[in-house]
């Protein structure tokens, strides 16, 4: 039976003001890439999101990005690979606190937004990550945009990597995601969301915003815990996959 891994971003939600279903995502997800405070999320929230992903027995991981909750992470920052080092470290660690407490451990590094989408293609910041995640724990698993430089920069470095497709993003046909910017870029139709997941799953292709079809191999899907309807598109794709033979099952279930 082929396996891939579903993922969503939790523990966003910050003090009154809420982000996400947490709790229906951790029923269907297996895995979480958690907010670690610097985009998202405050230390109560974080607590309760990863003690519900232990009693689910979903996988944790730091969901690390630049220290920017105005902007929810996703303004880019020329910060020094020093800075970016301690920043990633900091995260990680408090995550791991966290999870110890909960009775759960981290297993992974996933980066947010605007971090995520530079470490891409930029080696300077993507090895600070890098550093910054073998210097705290070097067990710790990568996940990072399919197809990506990144990828191959971490696998020298030494560390374990997965490659991610996004659910609810459209893509280039150079199979980059669409920018946020441009009209398209987000995906909302639940039924066609999970038909192009499938034939990711099975054929590791997906169709281009320009209707090419491009070649994406990915261990990992993600669902944005934010995105309208996302609770919905999660149960969508499972539904699709359970009927389609596909398991659910996280890269680091077996490790």
């Amino acid at each position: 039976m082929p396996s891939i891994d579903l993922n969503s971003d939790l523990g966003e939600s910050y003090g009154a003001w809420g982000m996400g279903d947490d709790s229906a995502m951790l029923s269907i997800v297996s895995s979480a890439n958690i907010a670690c405070g610097f985009h998202a999320g405050d230390p109560a929230g974080i607590y309760r999101t990863v003690k519900a992903a232990a009693e689910n027995a979903t996988v944790v991981g730091a969901h690390v990005s630049y220290p920017d909750r105005v902007g929810f992470g996703r303004r880019d920052m020329d910060v020094t690979s020093d800075e970016l080092i301690a920043d990633v470290i900091y995260q990680i660690g408090a995550l791991q606190g966290i999870a110890v407490a909960a009775g759960t451990t981290v297993r992974y590094v996933k980066p947010h937004g605007a971090l995520y989408n530079r470490i891409a293609n930029d080696a300077k910041q993507g090895q600070a990550v890098i550093d910054g995640i073998k210097a705290i724990d070097p067990s710790l698993v990568l996940m990072g945009l399919a197809n990506a430089p990144i990828l191959d920069l971490a696998r020298t470095s030494g560390l374990s990597v997965v490659a991610e497709a996004f659910a609810d993003r459209a893509y280039t046909p150079q199979g980059q995601l669409v920018s946020r910017r441009e009209s398209g870029a987000v995906l909302h139709d639940a039924e066609m969301i999970a038909a192009r997941m499938v034939q990711l799953a099975r054929e590791g292709t997906l169709e281009a915003i320009d209707g090419s079809i491009i070649k994406i191999e990915a261990q990992s899907i993600c669902v944005h815990g934010d995105s309208p309807g996302a609770v919905a598109i999660a149960q969508q794709i499972r539904k699709r996959f359970e009927a389609e033979g596909i398991d659910i099952r996280s890269f680091a279930s077996s490790n």
